[in-house]
């Protein structure tokens, strides 16, 4: 073959098969370098969030001054607003119910858990919603209410926590028996038995006449 027919080979490879090649590398470097920024977003996201809750703690568990409502309603708004989609921005939400509760709001308490229980980040977020949501509204005088919250199945790792609380509803409504097996529910389902004490004292009231 001589030079020509070589080079005249090499062109019609290239035109049949070099744009493909070259159209398949960049989209692979873009595919890398997007992959790499979406990695670094997260990460900045995370960061950022990150030390956003970690003030909303600091505001929240502050022994050394009264927790500064105000301060507590800005962060929680800044999580939401610039980290909505992170487990943080939820887990701002409980301190807020919290702050809210301890400030006898309780309606605005329920405003701030519910959206939190319609559409958990995870299990445990979504739990720890339905767990102080249930009582806030027992606190309201709406036991029945918060009692339906807890139905259905939970895994173990939060199944004593919800007996614990089904068991304080009924006794709020005067439901001795059931109390009792709420109670000894939430004690089978610890791992730990000296955590069982105060369900233990629970139990002994209702054996007392304390409903």
């Amino acid at each position: 073959m001589t030079e020509d027919e070589q080079i005249a080979q090499l062109k019609d490879w290239w035109q049949r098969n070099g744009k493909p090649l070259l159209t398949g590398g960049i989209l692979a470097l873009a595919l890398v370098f997007g992959w790499q920024a979406w990695q670094k977003h997260q990460v900045n996201q995370a960061n950022g969030a990150s030390m956003l809750y970690q003030q909303l703690l600091d505001t929240v568990l502050n022994p050394n001054a009264p927790v500064d409502t105000a301060r507590v309603a800005e962060l929680a708004a800044q999580l939401k607003n610039d980290f909505g989609s992170t487990h943080y921005a939820q887990y701002g939400s409980l301190f807020v119910a919290k702050v809210a509760v301890e400030a006898g709001k309780l309606d605005d308490a329920v405003n701030e858990l519910r959206p939190v229980l319609d559409d958990p980040a995870d299990a445990e977020v979504g739990e720890l919603a339905r767990q102080r949501l249930a009582r806030i509204l027992a606190a309201q005088g709406k036991a029945e209410e918060g009692l339906a919250l807890l139905d259905g199945n939970v895994s173990a790792a939060f199944q004593a926590g919800r007996e614990e609380v089904k068991g304080d509803l009924l006794v709020q409504l005067g439901r001795a028996e059931d109390a009792r097996t709420a109670y000894n529910k939430a004690k089978a389902a610890l791992r730990d038995n000296a955590a069982a004490g105060e369900l233990q004292l629970k139990l002994d009231d209702l054996a007392d006449g304390g409903v």
